[in-house]
């Protein structure tokens, strides 16, 4: 095990810590000891693919060496097991485990099971205390931190779900090894986000090591994941439930949200690769409205393209998209009022704001991009 840093998410009596390092699975047992206590059972909700390559026996092992015992719970790899019926079947499961309020649950994937689990645990026995072991970079990065749990409807995206803390995030970098280089770029997306809403020394420090982080250097991932979790972390202990800055890890979501929606919530376009682009179109609308220089967005669109990231619709599979489709995905967003759009603009990179009741005619020019 080697503990690369930890970075503290500040919630009062509901903080927890984000671990970040190498061979923390093989690990588990003793870095979960704080949160078990005197347990000695835990279920564990993953999906197909993230036991095909190996996590889930990791982790067992891992817990097993201090004396931990585990059962589990597969659901199907994929955005479509954010769903109602898999809601249900995780939570029988999980009953006809006989789990009770001091069973911990550990959610073992990238962000679908992690939404998923976090979700169950928040509703069944009325609440049970749960931990994430992200497997993705997105995940790491992004999902995994912060309480955001819940699943896909057919209004739209997360739109039913809860806050719900984690006891606490284990970053795992071996995990990212079994990654695609497609999932890898993925997760750079919210990566890239961060430092685009908040922190320009941090883009550019990307902009010359966001080869590697993509590549598969564990060096420059460490570097790039404790960086995207300390942005993350800050922003969530100011501001828990999205009432006003948290608002801001939203840039580039409410177009590529519509997108993912356009495509169907799968693999024609992952969330990281909706973002990439929705980046640029929030980034192409703010520079439309006078708030943030041309040579910033080119910037980013010039930085996610160097690194394999889509950076427009054109370069999207049966693109183009309708653009009346597009604004009623956006109308449906949870981040709509009263039918009024809402989108994260830029003032230029490393700062950000929300701007409300924008006219869907200043937002078309923009979905083109």
């Amino acid at each position: 095990m080697n503990i690369r840093t930890k970075v503290p998410v500040e919630l009062g009596s509901r903080g927890y810590e984000i671990i970040i390092g190498d061979g923390l699975l093989e690990a588990a047992g003793e870095l979960l000891a704080p949160v078990l206590g005197k347990r000695k059972r835990v279920v564990i909700v993953t999906d197909s693919a993230v036991a095909a390559a190996g996590h889930l026996k990791r982790l067992e092992e891992g817990l097993a060496k201090t004396g931990v015992s585990a059962g589990s719970v597969t659901v199907p790899s994929g955005e479509k097991s954010k769903s109602w019926p898999q809601l249900a079947e995780v939570c029988d499961q999980l009953l006809a485990m006989k789990v009770d309020r001091g069973t911990l649950l550990i959610a073992l994937g990238g962000g679908v099971v992690g939404d998923l689990a976090g979700f169950a645990a928040s509703i069944v026995m009325r609440g049970i205390d749960f931990v994430q072991v992200p497997t993705t970079l997105l995940s790491q990065v992004d999902s995994s931190v912060g309480g955001k749990t819940g699943i896909n409807t057919v209004a739209g995206k997360n739109m039913v779900g809860s806050f719900y803390q984690p006891r606490m995030v284990l970053a795992d970098l071996d995990c990212l090894a079994t990654l695609s280089a497609r999932e890898l770029r993925s997760g750079y997306a919210e990566i890239a986000k961060h430092a685009a809403i908040s922190d320009a020394p941090f883009f550019g420090w990307l902009e010359d090591n966001g080869g590697l982080v993509v590549t598969g250097d564990r060096d420059a991932q460490a570097v790039a994941i404790e960086h995207s979790c300390r942005t993350k972390a800050a922003i969530v202990a100011e501001d828990e439930r999205e009432g006003g800055r948290r608002a801001l890890l939203n840039f580039g979501h409410t177009f590529g949200h519509a997108l993912e929606a356009e495509t169907g919530f799968g693999e024609k376009l992952l969330h990281g690769e909706a973002v990439a682009v929705g980046m640029v179109q929030a980034m192409d609308l703010s520079v439309r409205l006078g708030l943030a220089p041309r040579s910033d967005a080119s910037r980013l669109a010039s930085h996610l393209r160097a690194v394999g990231l889509p950076f427009s619709t054109t370069v999207i599979q049966n693109a183009p998209f309708d653009e009346d489709r597009l604004l009623a995905h956006m109308a449906h967003d949870k981040k709509a009022s009263d039918g009024r759009l809402t989108f994260v603009v830029s003032h230029g990179l490393g700062s950000a704001a929300v701007l409300n009741d924008v006219p869907a005619d200043q937002v078309r020019p923009s979905l083109g991009i």
